[in-house]
């Protein structure tokens, strides 16, 4: 079946009537696919999947900000940080066999490039960046909060306003990975009034830092930095 034949199933079973053909294929057009048929890189999804990933975002800081009234800012951090990580993307994904839909280079089909978690991700990313361009933030905020149901419910429903620490191990747990090492940095002031500096530490990398009277105290504040730039250095962990 032509790939705009596919496509126009999928906009009838997600309800993306609104969103034209070409910019939808768009959407499922991996940088591999548009190399290998001489397309060019604007043919692909990525412009696509960098603005949807803004939009997912705005669209659960928007909802848990009012879902949430009376949640400190922290609170709202972790939440947030269970419902855009890449694995959790990636099983929305899944759910919706979006990878059926994907066109992909010789390459990338033939080391199982369907199944990878950081394409479907970027899959999804892709299509709710369509959405928004066709609809705007009303039509992707309903998409997202639609379509995402099933993982919003889920992280809604288990105890995600736990502390810091905990809410970064199960992050970390989640993706297979060994929960997060504290390291005290720099220890300072008399006995009864100490100030510890604290190293929240996945595989190798750094990736928070925190302060306080307390080692636990300290160490809380790591893991709140550390899920603050969650995005910006959980691919690499993973990696190790």
């Amino acid at each position: 079946m032509a790939p705009h034949d596919r496509l126009a199933r999928l906009r009838e079973e997600l309800s993306l009537q609104q969103v034209p053909r070409e910019l939808l294929e768009r959407a499922f057009t991996h940088g591999s696919y548009a190399r290998e048929q001489g397309l060019g890189e604007g043919a692909s999804n990525q412009r696509l999947e960098y603005l949807g990933d803004a939009v997912i975002d705005l669209v659960f800081a928007a909802y848990l900000y009012q879902a949430y009234p009376d949640l400190p800012e922290g609170d709202l951090t972790r939440l947030k940080a269970a419902l855009v990580r890449k694995s959790a993307l990636a099983e929305v994904a899944r759910q919706l066999r979006l990878g059926d839909y994907l066109l992909l280079g010789r390459g990338e089909e033939n080391t199982g490039g369907r199944r990878k978690a950081s394409l479907l991700a970027d899959l999804i990313e892709a299509v709710t960046g369509a959405v928004f361009l066709a609809g705007g933030f009303g039509a992707a905020s309903e998409f997202v909060l639609t379509h995402f149901e099933p993982l919003l419910d889920e992280v809604q429903s288990r105890d995600s306003l736990r502390d810091h620490k905990s809410a970064l191990q199960e992050i970390l747990q989640a993706e297979g990975e060994p929960p997060p090492r504290y390291r005290v940095v720099r220890t300072e002031g008399p006995p009864h009034d100490r100030w510890f500096t604290v190293e929240a530490i996945c595989g190798d990398s750094v990736v928070g830092h925190g302060e306080g009277g307390s080692k636990r105290m300290a160490e809380q504040e790591a893991a709140h930095e550390a899920l603050e730039y969650l995005d910006d250095w959980l691919d690499d962990c993973l990696g190790q």
